[in-house]
C-alpha cells in the first residue's frame, strides 16, 4: 500500500498531466495556429512575461496565506482561460487570457514545488532515508506523469486536425525555405500554414477545455492540504514585518551566491523548451510536414520526456546530478548542431521524430534535477526559491519567443548554444561549491498531517518556522 505522501505526488502529477494536456496541446500549435502577425508567439511571451511579474511577490504571499493546495487549484482556473481566448482569437481576448494565465503561472509551479519538496523530506524521515534522494524520486513520479501530457494533448489535436479537408502537399520549391539553411523568416508562403477548419479547431478547444476543469475538481477533492496550519498561522499573523519580508522574499534570496550562479541553468530551460515549441515546430515540422504533424512529432518528445523524467529520478541516487546534467547538455548540442546543417524534406520523416525524442530526454534531465537541486539548496526559503526559479526560468522563455520573429534561425541556434555553454559553467561551480560546503539538512515534523489535529500545533509552528 502506498503511503500518504506518495498519494498525495500521485494527486499532484496526474492533476498537472489533465491541465497541461490541454495547455501544452495548445502552447505548441500557437506559432503555427495563431501565426497571423505573429500573434500565437506574442501570446506566449506575454504569458511568460507575466509569469516573471507575478514571480516577484506573488506566490510566497498566495502559499503562506492560502497554502499549498488551494493556491494551485486556483491557479489552474487562471490556465483554463487560456483556452477560452482562444475560441475566438484576436489580439483583445488572446493578450487579457495569455496575463491572467502567466498571474496563475508562478504560483502554481512554486506551490507544486514546495509541496513535493515537503512530501519528500517527510516521507524521507519516515523511511530513514535522505531527503534528496526521496525529493529526486518525487519529482522523477511528477515528470514521468506530468510530461506524458504532451502525448495526449498533441495526440487530440493530431487526430482532430487530421480530418481537415484543408491539407495540401507542400510545393517542393517551398521545401528549400525550411530548417536553418536559408535566412528567411518572414516569407509568408513557406509550407502547410494555413489554418485548420474553424469547426476542428472549437472541437479541440472544447476537449482542451473540459479536460482543464476536470483537472481543478481532481485536485480540489483529492489532494492532502499538507500546511493547512502553517497557511493558517500565518493567516492570524498580521504584522506588517510578516507581510514585508513574505513579499519581498522573491528578491531577498537574490542575495544568496548560489541562486545568482543557477540563473543561466533555470534561463536555459526556458530557452531549450520554447526552442522546441516555437521554433522546431514550425521551421521544420509545419513547414517540411504540415500543421497536423505538429502533434505527431511533439508525442514522440512527450514520451521520450515522462519515461527518462521516471528513470532519471530513480537513476540520480546512483550517478549523481553531475553525470545526468553533463548527459542533457552533450545530448542539446548534438541536436543542435544537427539541426544547423540539416535540410528537412519529407522523405526523411523518421528523422523529424529523432530530434524531439532526443530533446526530450535531454528535457527530463533539465526539468526533474534542477527542480530537485532548488529543493536540496534552498530547503530554508522553498517558496522564494522555486519563485524564483519560474521568474528565472520564464525570462528565458519571454527572451526566446520575443525576438523569434526577428532574427535567423541560425543565430537563436548559435544563442541556444551559447546560453548552454554558460549553464554547465555556472553549474559546475555550484555543485563544486556544495561538495565542499554541504547544505545542511531540514526537519520536516512540522508540516505532518498525523499532528494536524494536537492542541500544539500552532504553538509548534510558531517555535520552528520564523515567518
Amino acid at each position: 500500500m502506498i503511503s500518504r505522501n506518495t498519494k498525495n505526488v500521485l494527486v499532484v502529477s496526474f492533476g498537472f498531466l489533465l491541465l497541461f494536456t490541454a495547455y501544452g496541446g495548445l502552447q505548441s500549435l500557437q506559432s503555427s495556429l495563431n501565426a497571423e502577425e505573429g500573434m500565437g508567439v506574442i501570446s506566449l511571451s506575454v504569458i511568460y512575461g507575466t509569469i516573471i511579474l507575478s514571480s516577484m511577490f506573488l506566490p510566497p504571499i498566495m502559499i503562506k496565506n492560502l497554502g499549498c493546495k488551494w493556491t494551485i487549484v486556483l491557479s489552474m482556473g487562471c490556465y483554463v482561460t487560456y483556452s477560452f481566448g482562444n475560441l475566438s482569437p484576436g489580439w483583445a481576448s488572446l493578450m487579457s487570457t495569455s496575463a491572467i494565465l502567466g498571474l496563475g503561472g508562478s504560483p502554481l509551479w512554486s506551490a507544486k514545488c514546495t509541496y513535493l519538496t515537503i512530501s519528500g523530506n517527510l516521507q524521507g524521515q519516515k523511511d530513514n532515508r535522505k531527503g534528496q534522494d526521496v525529493i529526486n524520486q518525487y519529482f522523477g513520479v511528477f515528470f514521468f506523469i506530468f510530461q506524458s501530457s504532451a502525448v495526449w494533448g498533441n495526440l487530440m489535436s493530431s487526430l482532430i486536425f487530421g480530418q481537415d479537408s484543408n491539407i495540401v502537399e507542400i510545393p517542393e520549391e517551398n521545401l528549400q525555405y525550411c530548417g536553418a539553411a536559408l535566412c528567411i523568416e518572414n516569407f509568408t508562403s513557406t509550407g502547410n500554414t494555413t489554418r485548420p477548419e474553424k469547426r476542428l479547431v472549437d472541437t479541440l478547444l472544447g476537449s482542451y477545455i473540459g479536460v482543464g476543469l476536470l483537472a481543478i475538481i481532481f485536485v480540489a477533492v483529492f489532494l492532502d492540504n499538507i500546511d493547512r496550519d502553517l497557511a493558517r498561522e500565518f493567516r492570524q499573523n498580521k504584522g506588517n514585518k510578516s507581510f514585508c519580508s513574505t513579499f519581498l522574499a522573491t528578491f531577498t534570496l537574490l542575495r544568496d551566491p548560489k541562486l545568482l550562479m543557477l540563473i543561466p541553468l533555470t534561463m536555459y530551460s526556458g530557452f531549450e523548451q520554447s526552442f522546441l515549441a516555437g521554433e522546431y515546430t514550425k521551421n521544420y515540422v509545419t513547414c517540411a510536414l504540415g500543421i497536423h504533424y505538429v502533434g505527431f512529432v511533439m508525442i514522440c518528445f512527450g514520451a521520450a520526456n515522462s519515461l527518462c523524467s521516471f528513470a532519471f529520478g530513480r537513476l540520480a541516487a546512483y550517478t549523481g546530478r553531475i553525470a545526468l546534467f553533463c548527459l542533457a547538455a552533450v545530448t542539446n548540442l548534438s541536436c543542435l548542431l544537427g539541426l544547423l546543417y540539416w535540410k528537412p524534406h519529407p522523405d526523411q520523416l523518421p528523422v523529424f521524430f529523432v530530434f524531439p525524442a532526443l530533446w526530450g530526454m535531454a528535457d527530463a534531465v533539465w526539468q526533474t534535477q534542477t527542480n530537485a537541486l532548488y529543493g536540496v539548496l534552498f530547503a530554508e526559503h522553498k517558496e522564494a526559491a522555486f519563485a524564483n526559479y519560474r521568474m528565472w526560468e520564464s525570462l528565458g522563455f519571454v527572451i526566446a519567443f520575443a525576438y523569434s520573429t526577428y532574427i535567423c534561425l541560425s543565430t537563436k541556434i548559435y544563442i541556444v548554444l551559447a546560453v548552454l555553454a554558460l549553464t554547465m559553467v555556472t553549474y559546475l561551480y555550484v555543485e563544486y561549491n556544495e561538495y565542499k560546503h554541504p547544505t545542511a539538512q531540514l526537519s520536516y515534523d512540522m508540516y505532518s498531517p498525523e499532528k494536524a489535529d494536537l492542541k500544539d500545533t500552532n504553538e509548534k509552528y510558531v517555535n520552528q518556522t520564523k515567518l
